[in-house]
């Protein structure tokens, strides 16, 4: 039986300090036995990174041997403030001894709490709970299709969504159906009718599919997450808006990823200083320790949706509320979006002025919103990621030959430099010559 973790005033910061696990008091049992066992019982749909994690902190996750590790994917930015954030976990603590749960069949003391909060802070008249970003970009779909209808007068079920070469939201029917990566759709088909893409970054071909009527809505991620971290030009998300405004077409902007300070403002949006039709949020919006996910609008687009025409068990519950205003509230009273700039500043100057030029092809990023693409002749992204864990860090390669980089936003000038500085002895003691 697994003894509890002890106070964090415990925990070592030396890489693989034999102490550390006597210290914690945790886990009689190996990695190995870990790998062994989840690939056993649990479905083999992640090929994960060969560590196994039984604590974190701040910007920091220990494996079950004591080891230390900066994480650099932060459960996909679900945790932007960091393992265990005093206020967001006694927020979590606190309302879960109160009332966790009772579905919006009642009205509880929280949620109009939570809405009022969240809608004021981000400019719209109305939020639509979810739990998970997928459904909340489910949502957005839904809207502007029911909104197709119901405003734009298109004829029933006759609808078009738009969607970018390249996004990645999820791997429901609808969200693959929106895909153009054959590894999230093939095998899955039929596919939802009426979904159909349109490259990324390229406003001339945004526009042509816009100026069909039956178009309904565009959905797009301000920066490209899955795809390997991929910044539009600028002037792109102002084109959007544009061309949106022009033909009548509800622009939802995916920032599930991208918001809550991750490229280093409030939103990605906000770096052109326009306002989509439908925001959608998730990841960081629970904290990291609760599924909290969100579709805003304003009112001539939001009420649209009726009671009993769409829903979720668990959106909008007390403990979710309450996870979420804390979440937002360290994003403002931490001002982890400008930190998230600064340091994503310096971060690429590192990596752009250290890293080997013959592995690395590009570095690019917004914030601490991170990508490097590594150059296949020499390696390939998969083995360095298994090079930086032996190393004390660890990150998610996406596709063959990118590794995103993307810390908790709490990370300070210290820990960014020692961290990049693993990331740049690890690369660049990859030997060239062998090739």
């Amino acid at each position: 039986m697994l003894s509890k973790i002890r106070p964090a005033s415990l925990l070592r910061k030396k890489i693989g300090d034999a102490t550390l696990k006597k210290d914690l008091g945790v886990r009689c049992i190996s990695s190995k036995e870990v790998f062994d066992r989840e690939k056993k019982y649990g479905a083999h749909n992640y090929h994960p990174l060969p560590v196994a994690l039984c604590k974190g902190q701040g910007v920091f996750v220990w494996d079950v041997e004591g080891n230390r590790y900066y994480d650099y994917l932060s459960g996909y930015s679900a945790n932007n403030f960091g393992h265990c954030h005093p206020k967001i976990v006694e927020a979590l603590q606190k309302q879960a001894q109160i009332l966790h749960h009772t579905s919006r069949a009642f009205y509880s003391d929280v949620f109009g709490e939570y809405a009022s909060f969240v809608t004021k802070l981000f400019g719209y008249d109305k939020v639509m709970p979810m739990n998970t970003g997928v459904e909340a970009d489910d949502t957005a779909c839904k809207l502007s299709r029911k909104w197709g209808y119901r405003v734009k007068k298109i004829p029933q079920n006759q609808a078009k969504m738009i969607f970018a070469v390249d996004n990645f939201w999820g791997r429901s029917l609808a969200a693959v159906s929106a895909s153009t990566d054959p590894q999230s759709f093939e095998g899955y088909g039929p596919f939802m009718p009426g979904f159909s893409c349109v490259p990324y970054n390229d406003l001339n071909a945004l526009e042509k599919v816009l100026q069909d009527p039956l178009v309904c809505g565009f959905m797009v991620e301000p920066i490209q997450g899955e795809a390997g971290v991929v910044v539009p030009s600028e002037g792109y998300l102002k084109g959007v808006r544009t061309l949106c405004t022009k033909y009548n077409v509800l622009w939802s902007a995916d920032e599930i990823q991208t918001g809550l300070g991750r490229t280093g403002k409030r939103l990605a949006v906000d770096y052109e200083e326009v306002k989509p039709d439908i925001l959608v949020l998730g990841k960081a919006l629970g904290g990291g320790v609760y599924p909290v996910s969100a579709c805003l609008a304003n009112d001539p687009i939001m009420l649209v949706i009726e009671p009993g025409t769409h829903g979720s068990t668990f959106g909008g519950n007390p403990l979710g509320s309450k996870v979420a205003i804390a979440a937002l509230e360290v994003l403002e009273e931490e001002n982890l979006a400008n930190q998230a700039a600064e340091l994503g500043d310096i971060f690429r100057t590192e990596l752009r002025k250290k890293l080997s030029k013959d592995i690395v092809i590009e570095v690019r990023g917004r914030g601490l919103l991170n990508a490097i693409v590594i150059n296949k002749n020499y390696t390939e992204a998969w083995d360095v990621c298994l090079k930086l864990k032996e190393n004390g860090l660890i990150a998610k390669h996406t596709h063959d030959n990118i590794i995103r980089f993307a810390p908790p936003l709490v990370i300070t000038k210290d820990q960014l430099k020692e961290s990049a500085d693993i990331i740049v002895r690890t690369i660049n003691s990859i030997d060239t010559n062998k090739v």
